[in-house]
């Protein structure tokens, strides 16, 4: 890769690890929907992770829910970043996998959220050395399967924008 090139990529990456971190702290503004359901969240800043995984590649997508776990780990402690961290990656996992297998990007992105929030919950367990959390798990993949389908539509609704940025993204390449 050339230095122009390289540099360019850096600085992109740098705007939607930007974008993510912005979408983070915008739905951490929203209140939860159900208070005796903790943990729900939007996770629009998934979308900045979709976004890469679809178009950049699994690198820049592993990279961005890296990045993302690590900055929760300095802003808000060890048991949020590793949260983060093992749910951001088991989810580009399970994206990766499904996008592969030619799943459509709705199902991709519910997968994704749901399989999010099973590794933050699988995460908790490993830290509490309990099973309790596992109790939750219906809670969460409801939310899930809600949520995945909202950040599905807005990334749906954010996409052209993004590839006028990014240029054509490596999924419409292949067709």
């Amino acid at each position: 890769m050339r230095g122009k090139d390289k540099a360019r990529k850096t600085a992109g990456m740098g705007m939607l690890f930007a974008l993510a971190l912005v979408l983070q702290f915008l739905e951490s503004l929203v209140p939860v929907p159900f208070p005796a359901a903790p943990g729900i969240k939007l996770g629009l800043s998934n979308t900045v992770t979709m976004f890469c995984l679809f178009t950049l590649g699994v690198p820049c997508a592993v990279l961005v829910a890296l990045l993302k776990g690590v900055f929760a780990f300095i802003t808000r402690g060890p048991v949020a970043g590793v949260l983060s961290l093992a749910g951001g990656i088991l989810s580009v996992i399970v994206m990766h996998i499904l996008d592969g297998a030619g799943q459509s990007k709705g199902l991709t992105c519910v997968s994704g959220a749901v399989s999010h929030n099973i590794g933050q919950l699988a995460a908790e367990c490993v830290m509490m050395k309990s099973s309790a959390a596992l109790y939750y798990i219906p809670v969460l993949t409801v939310s899930g399967v809600v949520m995945g389908t909202v950040t599905a539509y807005v990334f749906r609704s954010i996409r052209p924008y993004l590839d006028r940025i990014y240029g054509e993204g490596r999924d419409r390449q292949q067709k």
